[in-house]
């Protein structure tokens, strides 16, 4: 897999005729995962304007600050024009000059900093601003073979991660300390960064995001540790497991862990082409409220993945898409009990085109240290 496959240029050709469809003239693209998407350049966000004009018809301009020519012209992507700026000039008449004209409608990426959009609304007062995820969405949701093919190599990277925390978690030893050796570990396994790396022990695993802390970790208490980070292609990894450091946990962790376990391996059985997005989230969530915890469950079941963390398609109710080979996301199902403990399963996989495919192949039991 090479990074022209990862990163091809007909997407741009794509994009355009995309951007023409949805009404738009073109996309204007700041730097972040859409830019990536289309040009394979992980541009740096700054206060300097670098830009991606993707007019629905004509030549794609890529504007950049002169400094940063060098890394824009190492992108992958051909068929890209660049011009650049230097400091002390304003960039932002390069934008109306690589339109080549009157426009009525532009998208701009959906987390486009404030001033630039505020920059952009006056230097083309007449056109009204939409987001570029109406056009992109679509062609990010279904991922290529290569896509795949990272996502792959990024959940196996981080499987070896998780396949090593009884190095580094045991009674004693503090969250903070735990976190350090498995953030230093993503990265020795090919990550180019670390993400997050979330370690929550006893009462902080009812925290689903709680990060880490100070606190030491005690013998036979749950633990929640759910990391992830970048691989050198852009792609993302996640996932979670849950373990016991040391001696026996309460029993009714124990119970209510059986329950998380087979909640998990049905939403992770009900993936498969056609089912819809909240459907598998009421095959995760059905077992759980039917064992009395149906309220300690706090969040949606999944998210989709891939050159960002969180991306379309979520798993939740009320989104009634239905699933399609290609898309990847995450099954994650999780039980908080505030003040005592919590747990959590997740694993990124794919829909395929006749049911699913796990991208995280650790045992999902409970792991006991």
């Amino acid at each position: 897999m090479g990074i022209e496959d990862l990163y091809p240029p007909q997407r741009l050709v794509a994009a355009q005729r995309a951007t023409a469809a949805a009404g738009l003239d073109a996309l204007l693209l700041s730097p972040g995962s859409d830019l990536r998407y289309l040009t394979g350049y992980d541009a740096h966000a700054g206060e300097r304007l670098t830009l991606l004009v993707l007019p629905a018809e004509g030549e794609p301009t890529l504007i950049v600050p002169t400094l940063e020519r060098p890394a824009a012209e190492a992108a992958p992507s051909t068929g890209v024009r660049i011009v650049d700026h230097p400091d002390g000039t304003d960039p932002y008449p390069l934008v109306a000059a690589a339109l080549g004209g009157p426009v009525d409608a532009v998208g701009l990426a959906d987390r486009m900093w404030a001033e630039q959009v505020l920059a952009l609304r006056a230097a083309l007062p007449d056109a009204r601003q939409r987001l570029a995820s109406e056009v992109l969405r679509e062609l990010r949701i279904h991922k290529s073979p290569a896509e795949i093919a990272a996502l792959a190599e990024a959940g196996a990277a981080i499987d070896a991660v998780h396949a090593r925390i009884g190095e580094w978690l045991r009674p004693g030893r503090t969250e903070v300390e735990v976190a350090a050796d498995v953030a230093a570990a993503i990265r020795a396994t090919g990550h180019v960064t670390v993400d997050f790396v979330i370690v929550a022990a006893g009462p902080n695993g009812a925290s689903p995001h709680h990060g880490t802390s100070d606190r030491p970790i005690g013998t036979g208490e749950p633990v929640v540790v759910d990391i992830g980070g970048t691989m050198p292609s852009g792609y993302r990894s996640d996932c979670t497991r849950t373990y016991v450091a040391g001696g026996r946990p309460p029993a009714e962790f124990l119970d209510y862990y059986a329950v998380l376990h087979d909640a998990q391996r049905a939403a992770v059985a009900a993936v498969r082409p056609g089912v819809s997005a909240e459907a598998v989230d009421a095959a995760a969530r059905e077992p759980i409220a039917a064992a009395g915890h149906g309220a300690a469950f706090l969040h949606r079941t999944g998210h989709g993945i891939g050159l960002d963390g969180h991306e379309e398609p979520y798993l939740v109710a009320g989104n009634d898409r239905p699933l399609a080979a290609g898309m990847t996301f995450s099954v994650e199902p999780g039980i908080y009990l505030a003040g005592r403990h919590g747990a959590r399963i997740e694993d990124i996989v794919v829909c395929t085109t006749d049911g699913v495919r796990r991208l995280n192949t650790t045992p999902t039991e409970l792991i006991a240290l």
